[in-house]
């Protein structure tokens, strides 16, 4: 076995699972893991078809963004993805889509606000949803400034209660203590997303969840309290 087939197989099935569940298409969207022992990253190759992607085709990077393995171009992302893995260290993987609510949000510049317990089940708050980047950040180090934009978002927000973003005009970023768990995440954003969306249209009106409610689907979940699932 490779050296690194491991994490190559792994990270090819959380961008194949992005397919499977609608997330992305065509070439769009990318999933990476980091081994922090080791000191790599695995992550999509860039304008690679989900339909002919091989575990080889992963790319192994150090953490600095330096390719280690492969013969491809690692994502355009892939500095985003870095800045994350750099400023959130308790992370294990990192995932980008296209999805079309979480996009529309995020193209809207608004954040993604709590309306329901399916949304208080994941997040406390409203999922958020960064600054426009200024023309400087742009014409700079355009991913680089991506992720900084997300960390600048979670300043006074922990990234690990809440582990999903929107960068405004862009998209949606998840994250996981896994990569499979970032996955996990970028369904259940895009499902948030979908639902707030319907739901202001079915009531434009429709106010934020009580903070009782949301307290409580968030607490039985999450912490030392938490009582949902088999211990």
């Amino acid at each position: 076995m490779k050296k690194y087939q491991d994490i190559q197989i792994r990270v090819l099935q959380c961008n194949l699972d992005l397919k499977k569940y609608g997330l992305a298409f065509f070439t769009f969207g990318n999933a990476s893991a980091i081994d922090r022992q080791q000191g790599i990253v695995a992550i999509k190759p860039s304008g690679v078809s989900y339909e002919v992607l091989k575990p080889e085709d992963i790319v192994i990077l150090d953490v600095e963004g330096k390719v280690i393995e492969g013969k491809l171009k690692p994502s355009s992302d892939t500095k985003t993805h870095l800045v994350l893995y750099h400023h959130f260290p308790d992370i294990g993987g990192v995932v980008h889509t296209h999805s079309t609510y979480a996009v529309a949000w995020a193209q809207a510049g608004k954040s993604i606000p709590v309306l329901g317990t399916t949304h208080a089940d994941y997040a406390h708050v409203n999922i958020p949803c960064t600054d426009f980047l200024s023309e400087t950040q742009i014409k700079g180090d355009y991913e680089t400034e991506t992720g900084n934009q997300i960390v600048k978002c979670f300043q006074n927000l922990s990234y690990q209660e809440v582990e999903m973003v929107l960068v405004a005009g862009h998209g949606p970023f998840t994250w996981g203590k896994t990569a499979e768990q970032a996955v996990h995440h970028s369904v259940i954003l895009e499902e948030l997303a979908k639902l707030a969306y319907l739901t202001q249209q079915i009531n434009p009106r429709q106010k934020r969840l009580s903070r009782a409610l949301i307290a409580k689907h968030f607490q039985r979940k999450h912490g030392s309290q938490a009582y949902y699932g088999q211990f």
